[in-house]
């Protein structure tokens, strides 16, 4: 009860401040948005770990009340603050690709191999021909010529096989779990994002064959996968010069991260890369050629770990566009599930040589039901490939996106329970007012 009026307490103090600052500068405005939601958000997470939810969907579940929901953090507020998440989004995804050293998982290349590709290849057929079918009748393609309905399909294909790195990564510092189980998750969840993007944009280019005149720009296709591969390349060459400049910091180690970050995401931003992917190439190459430096950033990183988890998610709820759901709700919670179904059996199917095991067969699709950044990113690169009905395709896909953003790390911590990397102890200790979850033993 105590954690409920403090959260109507805030609300009360923010839709004060709401009305007082409606004339005010949007800085001032995002300022005084992003401490309240910051607040909130801090105890939400707590709320929602006392129901034994994650803590992460406390974060989204707030930010979407006092920002989409009760209008207490406007719409503009938010976007001001968007490259803040893209900070955030960045730490998080040097993080994840720093957990990933690549001589590692020599001996888990197979596994890794069917994973992925069972995870990436069935919801790309399911979606993709369930889609054709009902062409005459969904709402993009139900004027559109059976060529356009092909293009279109295939690209809600392989926007349905991308996963989150960004809430793999905080789930498995909100649970401490290291076990084998959620490092290959996190390994599945990161090579499925690289590969699914850029399978994304090849199967665009590829739909300029069947599309009408018009319907396609290829352009939009050829230009995203020159920015993915520059993504990668800039990744490389940060991880290179962070590993350089550790060497010479003895301090402060955590605000050069930051700054390296924020450095990422500007050059993101300008040279219209994906930041998701530029910070994974990041922590890659750290965690491969340079492992001193990657243990550092991992430290690092996990020590600060929290405050960069809340502002990210938190700030996602608030920029969640469910919105539409009111008129598509049908065709979304159909994508919503033909994505879970095809996740499961892919995994099933992957599940059948014997480098991969019966845990993961059975359970891994949980881990790999979030969706988060890279795919908002993939979104709008649809948009801008079909300038006729971009933006209503864009819509689609970010409410689909939104509902996986919130039941992902319900999935996510569920599959880690049936599999055993956490208990109802450390479910009940994570519950508890400030209570830390214990690192699970384990090695991938």
């Amino acid at each position: 009860m105590r954690g409920l009026a403090s959260l109507f307490a805030l609300g009360l103090m923010m839709a004060l401040f709401h009305r007082v600052t409606a004339g005010a500068a949007l800085e001032a405005r995002a300022t005084l948005a992003l401490g309240f939601l910051l607040l909130a958000a801090f105890v939400g997470g707590d709320l929602a770990a006392r129901a034994r939810l994650p803590r992460i969907t406390g974060y989204l579940l707030v930010g979407f009340a006092v920002g989409p929901w009760l209008g207490l953090v406007r719409r503009d507020e938010v976007d001001a603050l968007r490259f803040i998440g893209d900070v955030t989004l960045g730490l998080i995804a040097l993080a994840a690709g720093a957990e990933l050293a690549l001589p590692s998982l020599r001996d888990q290349l197979v596994a890794l191999a069917r994973l992925v590709g069972g995870a990436i290849a069935f919801p790309l057929l399911v979606v993709a021909t369930v889609l054709l079918s009902v062409s005459p009748w969904f709402p993009l393609t139900a004027h559109q010529s059976p060529g356009d309905a092909v293009a279109v399909a295939l690209a809600l294909g392989a926007l349905s096989a991308v996963s989150s790195p960004a809430v793999a990564m905080g789930m498995l510092s909100e649970l401490g779990a290291r076990g084998p189980f959620a490092r290959t998750l996190l390994a599945v969840t990161v090579f499925k994002d690289i590969a699914a993007a850029i399978l994304f944009t090849l199967l665009l280019a590829a739909g300029k064959v069947f599309a009408s005149a018009g319907a396609l720009n290829a352009t939009v296709a050829g230009n995203a996968l020159l920015g993915l591969a520059a993504s990668l390349a800039v990744g490389a060459l940060l991880g290179y010069g962070v590993s350089r400049s550790l060497g010479l910091l003895q301090r402060h180690a955590a605000l050069f991260l930051v700054a390296v970050a924020v450095v990422a995401a500007e050059v993101a931003r300008l040279a219209q890369l994906e930041t998701t992917l530029v910070a994974l190439a990041a922590g890659l190459y750290l965690a491969t050629f340079s492992p001193v430096a990657g243990e550092r950033v991992r430290h690092e990183l996990k020590r600060g770990g929290p405050p960069v988890y809340i502002l990210f998610f938190v700030l996602a709820g608030a920029g969640l566009r469910v919105s539409v759901l009111a008129e598509l709700w049908p065709w979304v919670l159909l994508l919503v599930g033909l994505r879970a179904t095809s996740l499961r059996y892919g995994l099933l199917w992957a599940g059948r040589h014997p480098s991969v095991t019966p845990v993961l067969a059975r359970e891994g699709w949980l881990g790999l039901v979030p969706q988060a950044g890279s795919a908002l990113g993939l979104a709008q690169v649809a948009r801008r490939a079909f300038p006729e009905w971009g933006v209503s395709l864009e819509t689609l896909v970010v409410a689909m996106i939104g509902v996986h953003e919130v039941v992902g790390p319900i999935c996510f911590r569920r599959a880690l329970r049936r599999a055993g990397e956490i208990t109802e102890g450390i479910a009940d200790a994570e519950g508890s007012p400030g209570g830390a979850v214990g690192a699970v033993g384990g090695r991938l």
